[in-house]
């Protein structure tokens, strides 16, 4: 991801807080990105006990008339906002904490004992790393060389 696309997702994510914090809904992530169909702004929000459609429309009417008005943007974008769905995004150190005892799929940017890809369940996070059990043994995989991490729907078997 390019410098402007981090600023302009980092514009969105403090134009998008107050509006979700005052509603009580959490804001989970933020993709700007090209699709066959177009320049997509996804919003990833949740609250306690789930998400509604109308939850996502209400904010996508608030939302989208303050990025109208505050955002200078030349080229057009389709706003989407969306639940995190059962196979979460986990982007925030926080989430490690959260979700910890369930199953999680991370990758990395770099080789973290040998390897880049981990499927196993979250142990929480201490010290800047993430801590996750695999195959019965607990890896520890700094935050700053996680690539991507998501839930994982798919049962682990020991």
């Amino acid at each position: 991801m390019n410098d402007w696309t981090q600023e302009f997702i980092a514009e969105v994510e403090n134009l998008a807080e107050p509006i979700l914090r005052f509603e009580g809904i959490e804001l989970i992530d933020v993709e700007y990105r090209r699709e066959p169909g177009g320049w997509i702004l996804r919003i990833y929000i949740d609250k306690e006990g789930g998400v509604t459609l109308e939850d996502c429309s209400a904010v996508s009417h608030q939302l989208g008339d303050v990025l109208d008005a505050k955002l200078e943007r030349e080229e057009p974008y389709h706003l989407e906002v969306s639940s995190p769905g059962l196979d979460r995004r986990l982007t925030k150190p926080k989430h490690f904490v959260s979700f910890e005892g369930r199953p999680a799929v991370i990758r990395t940017n770099r080789p973290v004992e040998g390897k880049k890809h981990f499927r196993g369940v979250l142990a929480g996070l201490s010290d800047d790393t993430v801590k996750l059990v695999v195959d019965e043994l607990t890896v520890s995989i700094p935050y700053e060389a996680i690539a991507k991490a998501k839930l994982d729907q798919l049962k682990i078997e020991k």
